[in-house]
């Protein structure tokens, strides 16, 4: 029997979790990570990642009953850098993907004439939220930094390298750094003319790879046997998708942890391109993966929680109950949920939260269900993006945290039109990274073969059509809304340059 530990880090927290061939979760464990917030800057430390990784894995290997493991894999956020030096050691803070510090690089990397053949090879424009930005915000603010760093790396990278000593990404989260996925490899003229070295890059590799054995030190400290296999599987949306169990045409998931991740599987030729949402291939189904990730999915259930319901002792019970006695459309209250800006599908670092249409006859029930039926209205918004590529979808697997919440899953299918499926594993993340390992290493030939033991379905909700004519309506002036505040959120920006303070605010739970 083949058993595979998991290391999963997400926005909020790091897991390790142990699975066996068949499915079988043997052991977990878990821990929250700090986040500071100050003005466009959003960090985690790489040194409590290591440090607490450490920590999960002993844990879920007690947990699991010390069982012997064959293969460990990392998946965590993609688009965080991290600069090491020689000696593999965090130089300082890790840049989040939501940190909007880069946007002057973002702009300068834009209007470059080399760009626009990166921009055809890659089709990938630029953002905040990618790499390249980022890496050059370091040379332009932080030069020492950028002098003594030896690799830029992602948190995926990062906790590989402490792993085995290897520094090596694979081709999706290579793809955050502008490689180009048909020449298989990374823009080395545009990155001359940034003065970025292409030698300081992680090394590329197909998911699915072992690239060593974990090191003896890191073995010793976790109580484990010497012989375990490093397998880089993706970045945690990726691994996400492919735990949904995704593997027919039509078919979409939406995993929602702290962010919402959403997209569909296509083996159509001739897709086409679009700004709004990411489209790269996976090669071992011979298909394409369709869709993105925004900024806040779960995580605004948290920020609710966090504002209303402090001092409950089932707040989650109580905040579904409480949305349940309000009514579709929230009593004419519109949520907009950009509370840290958005990335898929509209790309707005300006945008943020807003309660639009708020009355005095409006309660924390209203507000709550305003916040849920927003979750339904970010995968119609996607989904609308994806179709434009020429992907239909016809049904939504769910999964992540959000998926627990009954009338969450009932209000994505009201809103959708379409039927989801609720899985009965929401870990999807940490699975879809084992079924990765499993296909890659020949346990099993394809992912349909392991998304039948990983990826079973717990519950169909069918739509209700009446209410989905009505959310429609509610849709469309959610579309208008931001429509109309895009030039607001501008001005607000300049206005806060002028009246705001530095202080920073740590956050342990996004």
């Amino acid at each position: 029997m083949n058993n595979v530990m998991v290391i999963n880090m997400g926005l909020k927290s790091i897991r390790c979790i142990i699975f066996n061939q068949n499915g079988l979760k043997l052991g977990s464990a878990a821990i929250a990570i700090n986040t500071a917030i100050n003005d466009k800057r959003v960090e985690q430390d790489p040194a409590e990642w290591w440090e607490k990784a450490e920590i999960v894995m002993r844990k879920a290997l007690k947990d699991a009953g010390n069982v012997k493991i064959e293969y460990i894999t990392v998946t965590t956020s993609a688009s965080c850098l991290v600069c090491v030096d020689s000696n593999g050691n965090p130089l300082g803070k890790a840049f989040m993907v939501s940190d909007k510090r880069a946007e002057k690089e973002v702009q300068m990397i834009s209007e470059m004439k080399e760009f626009e053949e990166v921009k055809k090879n890659t089709g990938l424009d630029m953002s905040v939220s990618l790499m390249l930005p980022k890496i050059l915000w370091v040379k332009r603010n932080l030069p020492e930094m950028f002098e003594k760093t030896r690799y830029f790396m992602t948190p995926n990278d990062y906790l590989i390298y402490k792993l085995c000593g290897e520094c090596v990404t694979d081709y999706l989260n290579a793809t955050k750094y502008h490689y180009d996925l048909a020449k298989k490899m990374y823009p080395e003229v545009f990155l001359k003319k940034l003065g970025i070295s292409v030698n300081k890059l992680p090394e590329v590799t197909d998911t699915g790879v072992c690239i060593g054995k974990i090191n003896r030190n890191t073995a010793e400290k976790i109580n484990s046997n010497q012989d375990i296999k490093v397998v880089v599987t993706s970045y945690d949306a990726i691994c996400s998708f492919i735990g949904s169990g995704v593997s027919e045409e039509g078919e979409a998931s939406d995993v929602s942890g702290t962010v919402t991740v959403f997209r569909a599987l296509s083996k159509k030729k001739g897709l086409v391109n679009s700004n709004k949402i990411y489209n790269v291939p996976f090669y071992q189904e011979d298909a394409n993966i369709v869709g993105g990730s925004n900024n806040l999915g779960g995580g605004l259930i948290e920020w609710v929680k966090q504002c209303y319901y402090q001092g409950e002792q089932y707040p989650y019970e109580i905040m579904e109950k409480d949305a349940n006695e309000s009514e579709i459309g929230a009593k004419g209250l519109i949520f907009l949920p950009y509370l840290l800006g958005e990335r898929t599908p509209v790309w707005d670092n300006n945008a943020r939260g807003v309660f639009f249409g708020l009355e005095r006859m409006h309660t924390r029930k209203d507000m709550t269900r305003a916040v849920f039926e927003s979750t339904g209205f970010i995968d119609l918004d996607i989904i609308d993006a994806i179709k434009e590529t020429g992907v239909d979808i016809e049904s939504v697997r769910l999964s992540g945290g959000l998926a627990r919440i009954n009338l969450i899953s009932q209000i994505k299918a009201d809103v959708l039109g379409r039927d989801v499926m609720v899985l009965a594993e929401f870990e999807t993340t940490a699975s879809g990274a084992a079924m990765m390992v499993l296909a890659g290493q020949g346990v099993y030939q394809n992912m349909k073969e392991a998304a039948n033991k990983f990826a079973l379905i717990r519950m169909i909700i069918k739509p209700n059509l009446e209410n989905h004519r009505k959310y429609i309506y509610m849709y469309e002036l959610y579309k208008e809304t931001y429509n109309s505040l895009k030039d607001l959120y501008v001005r607000r920006i300049e206005i806060l340059d002028k009246i705001r303070n530095d202080r920073e605010v740590r956050i342990e739970n996004l």
